[in-house]
């Protein structure tokens, strides 16, 4: 078992100036853990595959395409590859929100 803490994670520097921690990586997917400061954002990028986001703490102006939104805690935000999109900090506090690009699972689960 492996266990990481969003503390003792190593901030991993990004074109955004964003407070960006690897949370979990392997062949298959990855998990990074965001936070922004008031009036912070993440530049619009484009990814090459589907993402989502959770939002863990704050609230978040999310613009994917066409559309914005304004999320908050305990909210996902699905954004399809290859689509431009950015997150910005909508609220006074600090946003923390992960950002999880994975696989879709293709064999069931079993019970053991």
């Amino acid at each position: 078992m492996q266990i990481r803490y969003v503390k003792d994670a190593e901030q991993k520097k990004n074109p955004h100036g964003a407070d960006v921690r690897k949370m979990y990586a392997s062949d298959h997917g990855q998990a990074m853990h965001i936070t922004l400061e008031p009036k912070q954002s993440l530049k619009k990028h484009i990814t090459p595959v589907d993402v989502f986001f959770y939002i863990l703490e704050g609230k978040a102006r999310v613009e994917i395409g066409d559309e914005a939104e304004i999320v908050e805690k305990d909210s996902i935000v699905e954004s399809p590859a290859k689509i431009p999109h950015l997150i910005a900090n909508a609220g006074d506090g600090i946003l923390r929100f992960l950002v999880v690009k994975m696989q879709k699972q293709e064999e069931s689960t079993q019970l053991l």
